[in-house]
Parts: C-alpha cells; sequence; structure tokens
C-alpha cells in the first residue's frame, strides 16, 4: 500500500502541475470568469475530459492486490484494475463548472475507462457521471453567491466523491469478497490524495483569481487616479498644451511605450518611443488613424505594416488607437504604442476602451462647461448691453420724449423694452430656442434703435413660417444684426440697408445677414470670430463668443463666414443642421 501510495502521489503532482499552468493562462482565467455561459461550459468539459483521461492511461495497473505496471496505460488485461486520479479530475470539474460539466466529463472519462477494460469495467460508465453530478450540485450552489468553494470544503466533497466511487468497486468488481480486496488495498491512498488535489487544485484557482482581483482594484485605483488627473486638462479641450500634459500622465500610469494625441487633422501631442519622428502639427496620416475617425471603432496594430509609419528605423511594433468622441461625434484620437506586439494583450485593449469611455466623457464634460461659460457671459454682455446708459437711457430718454406728443407710440416701446429683457433672460437659460422666439427678441431691439434713428435703417427679413419652430442658439440673429448696426456703417445717415435671411437647405438652416455699409478691412476680416479685435466701437467679442458657441453646439461646419461684398458691405454666412422643438 505504501509504494501505491508513493505512486498516486507522483499521479497527483501531475494533474496539480497542469492545474498550476492552467491557472495561469489568460484564456482559461476568462472562461473561469464567465463558467455561467454555456460555450464557457463547453470548454470546461473539454479541458476537465482531457484531465481525465490522462488520469485514465497515467494510472497505476492493479492484479490481485499486487501492482502490475506503471507504464503508459492503453489497454489493461482481463481481471485488472487502475488506481487513478480520474475522480479528482471529475469532481473539480463539477465543482467548478456545476452539474452540466461534471456529467459530461463524468461520461466522457467512465466511457473511456471502459474501453480501457479490465475485469467488469461498465459500472465506471455510470459511477463516473454520478460522481461529476454531486460534485457540480455543490459547485452550482456555490456559483449562485458568485464564488468557488474554500479548499477545505473542496477537500471534503474529493474524499466524498472518491468514497462514493469505492462504492461502486465493492460492489461491481467481480464477487463482493473480490470487491472488498481490491478496496481495503486502494481506499486509502486514493481517498486521501483525492482529497488532497483536489484541495490544492482549487487552492491555485482560488489564489490567482484572488490575486487577479487585487491586479484589477489596483488597476481601477490607478485608472480613477488617472481620470482624475487628466479631467482638468480634458476640460480645456483637445490643444497642444492639453493633450501634452495628458500624454504624460497617461504613459506614467500605463507604462506604454508612447501615447499620442490626435484631433480629426493633425497630430497634437506624442511623448515616448517615436518623437523623434511623431511629431505634433504632422498631418493625421496612417490609414490606422483614418479608419478610427471615420469610423469611430477602435483599431489594433500587431504589426509595423499595420501602423503606417513612413519611418524605417521606427521602433514602434503595435498600437491601440481609440476615438475620443464628444457629442456623438469624433473629435481625435488616442494612440497607445508598443514597441514588443506580445505586450498588446486583452487586459490593454480592454484598459484602453475604458481609458476612451472615461476621456470622451471628460472631453464632453468640458465642452458643456464651456457652453456654459460662452452662454453666461453671453448673458451677461447682453444685460449689460441693457443697463449700459448708451442703450438703457437713450431708450428711456426717447420714450419719455413720445410719451405726450405719441403716446401710444411710447406704451409700445415699453412693451418692447420689455420683451427685449425677457428674451434676454429666457435666452440665458437655454441652448436652443425656436426661431420665432429669436425673431422676436431683434424686432424688439430694431424697434428701439429705429425709434431714435427714424428711417435711418431698413432691415428686411425673408424667413419662411414653416421655420418658425426650428432651433437655434439664442441670441444669434441679435448679436449678427446689432454688430451690423454699430458697425457697418459709420456715421452715414441714409441708405443703411440689413437684409435677414433664413431658409432651408436639405437638413441644414442657411442663415445669412447682407449689408451694405462699408465692409470689413481684409486683415481684420480673417480675426473677426476667432479673436479679440479692436475698433473704434468695440473688441468683437460678441462675435467670438458666438462663434465659438457655434462650433461647440454643430461643429466646425457651423462657424461664422464673413464675405465682402461686389456691392460694398459684408455679408456674414453659416449653416446648422436642422432641429425642431419637441412635438414638432
Amino acid at each position: 500500500m505504501f509504494n501505491l501510495f508513493i505512486m498516486m502521489m507522483e499521479r497527483v503532482g501531475l494533474i496539480v502541475l497542469l492545474a498550476f499552468l492552467l491557472v495561469n493562462v489568460a484564456y482559461f482565467k476568462n472562461i473561469l470568469l464567465t463558467r455561467e455561459k454555456l460555450s464557457s461550459k463547453l470548454q470546461l468539459s473539454g479541458i476537465f475530459a482531457l484531465f481525465a483521461i490522462i488520469s485514465n492511461f497515467t494510472g497505476v495497473e492493479i492484479t490481485a492486490n499486487r501492482i502490475i505496471s506503471t507504464d503508459l496505460l492503453t489497454v489493461l488485461s482481463e481481471h485488472a484494475s487502475i488506481a487513478n486520479t480520474r475522480t479528482l479530475a471529475i469532481g473539480v470539474s463539477g465543482l467548478i463548472g456545476g452539474p452540466f460539466v461534471g456529467i459530461i466529463v463524468g461520461l466522457i472519462a467512465g466511457t473511456h475507462r471502459f474501453f480501457q477494460g479490465g475485469g467488469s469495467s461498465v459500472f465506471y460508465i455510470f459511477s463516473s457521471p454520478l460522481v461529476g453530478l454531486l460534485s457540480g450540485l455543490v459547485g452550482a450552489k456555490m456559483a449562485k453567491s458568485k464564488r468557488f468553494p474554500s479548499p477545505w470544503q473542496a477537500a471534503l466533497i474529493g474524499a466524498l466523491m472518491e468514497i462514493v466511487q469505492m462504492l461502486f468497486v465493492f460492489l461491481f468488481s467481480g464477487t463482493l469478497s473480490e470487491g472488498w480486496d481490491l478496496v481495503k488495498f486502494i481506499a486509502f491512498p486514493m481517498i486521501l490524495l483525492n482529497s488532497v488535489g483536489t484541495f490544492i487544485f482549487l487552492s491555485i484557482i482560488t489564489t490567482t483569481l484572488r490575486q487577479e482581483e487585487q491586479m484589477r482594484a489596483v488597476q481601477t485605483h490607478d485608472v480613477l487616479e488617472l481620470a482624475a488627473k487628466t479631467l482638468p486638462y480634458f476640460r480645456e479641450g483637445l490643444t497642444e498644451a492639453s493633450c501634452r500634459e495628458v500624454a504624460k500622465i497617461i504613459k506614467r500610469y500605463t507604462k506604454v511605450a508612447a501615447i499620442s494625441m490626435t484631433d480629426t487633422h493633425q497630430i497634437l501631442a506624442h511623448v515616448g518611443v517615436g518623437s523623434d519622428h511623431h511629431i505634433p502639427e504632422l498631418e493625421v496620416i496612417t490609414e490606422l488613424s483614418k479608419a478610427v475617425l471615420q469610423t469611430g471603432k477602435i483599431q489594433i496594430a500587431t504589426s509595423k505594416r499595420e501602423i503606417g509609419c513612413s519611418e524605417p528605423n521606427c521602433q514602434l511594433h503595435a498600437a491601440i488607437v481609440i476615438p475620443l468622441t464628444s457629442q456623438q461625434r469624433v473629435v481625435g484620437t488616442l494612440k497607445m504604442y508598443f514597441t514588443d506586439s506580445n505586450k498588446l494583450t486583452h487586459v490593454e485593449e480592454q484598459l484602453a476602451e475604458g481609458l476612451g469611455s472615461i476621456f470622451s466623457s471628460q472631453l464632453e464634460l468640458g465642452e458643456a462647461e464651456v457652453q456654459s461659460k460662452l452662454l453666461k457671459d453671453a448673458e451677461i454682455k447682453s444685460l449689460q448691453a441693457q443697463v449700459n446708459p448708451h442703450f438703457f437711457f437713450n431708450a428711456m430718454n426717447t420714450i419719455s420724449a413720445l410719451m405726450r406728443q405719441k403716446p401710444e407710440q411710447a406704451r409700445e416701446l415699453l412693451l418692447q423694452l420689455s420683451t427685449y429683457f425677457r428674451a434676454n433672460l429666457q435666452g440665458a437659460r437655454q441652448v436652443l430656442i425656436p426661431l420665432e422666439d429669436e425673431r422676436r427678441h431683434v424686432a424688439a431691439y430694431l424697434s428701439l434703435e429705429q425709434a431714435r434713428f427714424p428711417n435711418r435703417y431698413q432691415v428686411d427679413f425673408m424667413i419662411d413660417d414653416e421655420l418658425s419652430k426650428i432651433l437655434l442658439p439664442p441670441f444669434l440673429l441679435q448679436v449678427l444684426v446689432e454688430n451690423a448696426i454699430r458697425h457697418a456703417f459709420g456715421n452715414r445717415k441714409i441708405d443703411n440697408q440689413i437684409n435677414v435671411q433664413v431658409i432651408r437647405q436639405v437638413n441644414y438652416l442657411k442663415i445669412s445677414v447682407e449689408d451694405n455699409g462699408f465692409g470689413i478691412a481684409p486683415e481684420k476680416r480673417q480675426q473677426i470670430g476667432l479673436e479679440v479685435v479692436d475698433s473704434e466701437k468695440g473688441t468683437g467679442t460678441a462675435l467670438e463668443n458666438l462663434n465659438k458657441r457655434l462650433i461647440g453646439l454643430f461643429g466646425k461646419e457651423s462657424q461664422l463666414h464673413f464675405h465682402e461684398n461686389s456691392f460694398g458691405g459684408t455679408t456674414v454666412l453659416l449653416m446648422i443642421p436642422i432641429e425642431r422643438k419637441e412635438g414638432e
């Protein structure tokens, strides 16, 4: 019996070694973590069935309570039996995969044992699935609470499963006397070692998964810390300065070879290997990046050729390119580079996808904050215009002068002044308003200006009634019309014409504000709407603010365009996507 005990320890050691190698494979870890899925159950069945068959082949052949052979056992002699670790493999399969896996593995292992021959071996076809079922029921109960049996619980189950197998051996191995003799010879080493082997097997699995959870916890902590440190920079948007700092932070936390960031046109930052030729301000030229910008989906390159770098000595051999989105449109990319393609694993892919989602949310949050600030600035500037002595007092003086001679007109101007204030307050609280509301806002402003300067300005509107519910940013028309009145005509008192046109072109609104004034100097026309432009009557901040709001809401295709008219004056043109008021 002692010799059998030593030999069985060797077999258990082989199974434990295979278990150790297996649980350190990422593929097997993923199967364990998704063991409730049918595909995972089928894969677990195949893996443990292979373990059980190996146990049959590497068993110890016994005849008349004597060890006959320890070679690879393909076929047994007529009256031989086997001492092996088959029950260990079946029991563990049930504890991990549940009844379905345990029964499948038991059926395969029992059938294979039957075909090996030796004595009355047909009962293994029934006893092995029974062991798989019983251990599987325990495993299923544990799986409901999202855990595996503890090693000590597994050891107890392993011993009980071997006792069940010994009961079948006693009852069906020839006569009861022959069965009892065989059980006495093999029961103790097989029960003990099966229990110990199951203990070690589950210890390896639970320890490895616990380490995996700890690593994920550390990784989650790092990702959260990374997100906290990058947030202030992403609030600034995708600029060279902000992206350079973000790239440094990401590289420090992810330990990749290089980090690169782009907008939709050019490289904004590159930190790490390849920084000598992946230079900011270069256009986005690789097909890999273009594919991400066009499709909005992650792209993975596992070779230098797939990366598409034109530099022959580039050391970057693998990359993950993640889209950065804001308001459901791609605004840039984040690239994680590797000098060794083997380091680009499933873990890195999941990390990259998670970072892409976090950074996209941060960009969207930053844009929302910018929009809020711009809208607040618009509110403040608009309210300041109302309380400015040159506006407010002039309006009140005009109304006062009309009260005796034209009381009805004075009353109407007071109502228009009220409408103007109310429109300012409403627009300050909303991102988009109906076109008809904006039209009333402009009408109120014009009535006040034209009361001061009768017949000085001729403002014509060409707007279809069907467009009245279309949504657009507040203060859009008001800012453009006011800008034309204040800056286009100088001190000219007659023939000052402004034409406002809003027409529909498929899914866009085409808005133009045309004047016949003195025009804008070419050098200023390139700057206006993009930066502060000093002039005698203002700085152009209202147009700059409006332009930024348009770009933030609808993209660069909706920015303001300034054109010189052939007959003199300026036309401001823009296109915005059509949005309707809810219910329209």
